[in-house]
């Protein structure tokens, strides 16, 4: 199982993000994450927040050895092409760490207060699909004509490629039974889920179904989970040990904002270890 940490730039300050990566990188964490809002999503609403995809840069140069990425990026707040471009750079600052996470969106708020279009659950859905294929061709054709529903490129150019040939891990999060998961089968290298495992039991066997419906080894989807750490030590092991049992092979822990390096420090001194020494 491979083990990551995660701090939502919501609340905190440069210092504390700085402070948590050096810890993830240091302690041995295999990847590190952040987020994609324009406002806190949980708190005040008008609190603190960083902008995740410029934080992944900081992240690229701050670290040396663990892999990053955004848990997950809204797929909404930018266009394709300019979110290809801008996952390319932060793979060839890392020196190809980039872990690309990608989602449909949902905060309304934001939507709201920048002036974007919320379209409906299924429109944002097809529009993740159709900005997945724009970047993987981006990443791997030499020129790009795509004549989608949503989106359309004309002889459009990439230079330079990513470092991860052919790309860096597509990763997407959602669980919409008849339509996202049908997107991961389809597209993703990993699939990232966050609720109970009773509810994940049953969310995987909808994915297996639609791997079998498009013809791809259920094997070759790695299974992804986030949880939150708010202290119990205990507690998080027994349900990392259970999604595990049902096939998950990475688990995120998310950190509380207002205790982040204590927290952090907890997690890699008390939880990692642990799962090191089973593995």
């Amino acid at each position: 199982m491979r083990v990551g940490l995660k701090l939502a730039p919501q609340h905190v300050t440069v210092e504390d993000l700085r402070y948590v990566w050096r810890v993830g990188d240091e302690a041995g964490f295999d990847h590190l994450w952040n987020f994609d809002h324009f406002n806190p999503i949980v708190g005040d609403a008008g609190g603190d927040i960083f902008e995740g995809w410029t934080l992944l840069a900081a992240m690229a140069e701050a670290t040396k050895r663990a892999r990053i990425g955004c848990m997950v990026t809204g797929n909404t707040y930018r266009h394709p092409g300019v979110l290809a471009k801008m996952a390319v750079t932060v793979d060839h600052l890392s020196g190809g760490r980039l872990e690309f996470g990608i989602g449909a969106g949902w905060a309304e708020i934001e939507h709201g207060m920048l002036g974007l279009d919320f379209h409906t659950t299924g429109g944002r859905i097809r529009r993740l699909r159709e900005s997945v294929e724009i970047c993987k061709a981006l990443w791997t054709q030499p020129k790009v004509t795509y004549e989608g529903r949503y989106y359309k490129l004309q002889d459009a150019l990439a230079e330079p490629k990513p470092v991860q040939q052919p790309h860096p891990p597509i990763w997407i999060g959602g669980s919409g039974e008849q339509l996202t998961l049908r997107v991961v089968a389809e597209l993703a290298d990993a699939w990232n889920h966050t609720g109970p495992a009773a509810e994940a039991e049953h969310k995987l066997q909808v994915l297996d179904r639609h791997c079998a419906d498009v013809g791809r080894d259920p094997a070759s989807l790695r299974r992804t989970v986030q949880m939150r750490y708010a202290g119990d030590v205990e507690g998080a092991l027994r349900t990392t040990e259970e999604m595990h049992r049902l096939g998950f092979a990475d688990v995120i822990y998310t950190v509380k904002v207002d205790e982040g390096r204590r927290l952090a420090d907890e997690v890699a001194e008390k939880i990692l270890p642990r799962l090191r020494g089973r593995a």
